[in-house]
């Protein structure tokens, strides 16, 4: 059972592998929502994220006897890295079974706390298929990554934190990939103040928690597809879903697109780096219809491939107005590309890339293709460019960017 006095005894033993992770205000996003807002930034733990207290707590509970068989989980990444750290504390071999689209950082830094790596499935899901056929065929002790009552109890101390620090928070908004932290989170909030309301929010690609509770029970979805690696499970717990029908309020489902804006904004506002997972509770603000009140966001992690935030800012830029690409037709002679180009740093535009295309008309007297990919302020800034060049007798016309 998940008891207050559980709750306590692991918000105590999570102290000795975890970072203190204060509550940051947010300026930008409570003016934004027009609520006051928080971040609760477990991207700043040591391993990246908030999975080592699950880990730790549920290893501290073993017997000498079931860490010496060996330690053995499956994970898209930062449950690995939880369990790999708190079993090289503990003295513990351990084997992690990862999706072979986990990302190389993720992977790198498991190995780097001395667990041997396998990599395994598209999916968390056949990667935990195969950890538990290599537990029993090798008798080593199965850590879940989130199907587990201790563990969950592990993950309730960011609640504790977050209660301790913020006593009249309304709103606490949690990520849900299996449920683990969902379940802590919500089931301890409810044990402190019961008024405090817990919204789990999911990948839309990945709402296997929001169909089953549609549903009433456990159901598995026959696929997922998400840019948020770290929740991309096919079937919630089936041990937590009664404290999840239980104890969470509501289920917020994001799209990808969402999760693009919602790094840059984090990047440009707070300087942080949050994983994809982790920016489902920033990218739900605001699709919460609530005004003045004290809402909690947690990050969960900040665990991303620089390759990976690289496309996503490019993206997001994309997304904002701020890069985007016009095409012109022009006369084939001397001086047009500069009379564009003076229209446009007129217009303080700036340009990334020209593609100059003679080939678009066979009458190259008639025209040929200019492709301009300008940087600008914003989707005003970008329209005010667009007009300067139809007021200047061109017939601008936008296409996709390809950077």
């Amino acid at each position: 059972m998940l008891t207050l006095k559980k709750f306590e005894e692991a918000a105590e033993k999570v102290k000795e592998v975890t970072l203190q992770t204060n509550l940051v205000y947010s300026e930008y996003f409570s003016a934004q929502s027009g609520n006051s807002i928080y971040f609760k930034p477990e991207n700043m733990q040591y391993t990246g994220a908030y999975k080592v207290r699950g880990a730790y707590y549920k290893i501290s509970t073993l017997t000498d006897e079931e860490r010496a068989k060996g330690l053995i989980t499956a994970s898209a990444g930062n449950h690995a890295q939880g369990v790999a750290y708190a079993a090289k504390i503990y003295g513990a071999k351990a084997i992690i079974v990862m999706p072979t689209t986990t990302p190389l950082i993720k992977v790198n830094r498991t190995k780097s706390y001395g667990a041997e790596v396998i990599l395994y499935g598209n999916v968390y899901d056949e990667s935990c298929e195969y950890a538990l056929s290599l537990a029993k065929e090798k008798g080593l002790t199965f850590i879940h990554p989130f199907d587990d009552l201790d563990v969950a109890t592990g993950q309730g101390s960011i609640a504790m934190e977050i209660i301790n620090e913020l006593p009249t928070v309304d709103y606490i908004l949690v990520p849900v990939g299996g449920g683990g932290l969902a379940t802590g989170v919500s089931v301890l909030a409810k044990l402190l103040n019961p008024h405090i309301k817990v919204i789990g929010v999911e990948p839309a690609g990945a709402n296997c928690l929001q169909e089953s509770l549609n549903a009433g029970e456990v159901v598995t979805l026959q696929n997922v597809c998400t840019i948020a690696d770290g929740t991309a499970v096919q079937t919630p717990g089936k041990k937590l879903f009664p404290y999840l029908q239980q104890n969470l309020d509501d289920i917020i489902t994001i799209e990808d697109e969402e999760l693009i804006v919602a790094f840059l904004d984090m990047v440009e506002n707070h300087k942080m780096i949050v994983e994809n997972s982790g920016l489902l509770t920033v990218a739900a603000i605001k699709h919460l219809e609530v005004k003045d009140k004290k809402i909690v966001s947690i990050l969960s992690g900040g665990n991303m491939d620089v390759i990976t935030m690289s496309s996503i800012v490019q993206h997001g830029l994309i997304q904002r107005d701020r890069i985007f690409t016009v095409s012109v037709l022009l006369p084939d002679k001397p001086g047009e590309l500069v009379r564009v180009a003076d229209i446009i740093a007129k217009a303080k535009g700036n340009v990334v890339k020209l593609e100059h295309n003679q080939f678009v008309s066979i009458n190259r007297n008639a025209a040929v293709e200019l492709r301009i990919t300008l940087e600008a302020f914003g989707h005003e800034h970008k329209n005010e460019i667009v007009e300067k060049l139809e007021e200047n007798g061109l017939r601008p016309r936008i296409v996709k960017t390809n950077l």
